[in-house]
């Protein structure tokens, strides 16, 4: 089972090779919301505690990658005896289909709120085709 775990864990989708974290944390992967408008596909992902310079974005192949690092609290006037909240870093990949326009992603992350915008290539929009009589 161990041997299966640490395969899961430098395995991402389709076989991409990732690197091994190096932290010896927790690593969760975030709740997403993921709807598509006209022109868009977005992708929402709940990160607590993870700001602007926390957030890693990668594009490999059709894989992309977010990476959240949460900062580790500072406990100097207590000792922690008790909690029902671990801390840990983020991390989730989604598979892009050949519809995304690569160029043109972007990201916000705003109260740990991480907002995607994958604009759809030009090549996918609908498209309204006019219908000629004769």
């Amino acid at each position: 089972m161990a041997a299966q775990n640490e395969q899961l864990q430098t395995q991402g989708p389709q076989g991409i090779e990732r690197p091994e974290r190096t932290r010896a944390r927790s690593t969760f992967s975030p709740r997403a919301d993921v709807y598509e408008t006209t022109d868009a596909i977005v992708v929402v992902a709940d990160m607590a505690g993870v700001d602007e310079n926390g957030v890693n974005l990668t594009l490999e192949k059709n894989v992309l990658t977010i990476r959240g690092d949460v900062a580790t609290p500072v406990r100097d006037q207590h000792r922690l005896t008790y909690t029902e909240w671990e801390d840990g870093d983020y991390e989730r990949s989604f598979v892009l289909s050949e519809g995304v326009d690569r160029d043109g992603i972007g990201a916000t992350v705003k109260n740990g709120v991480l907002r995607l915008t994958l604009p759809k290539a030009r090549e996918a929009m609908a498209r309204k085709i006019p219908v000629k009589a004769g």
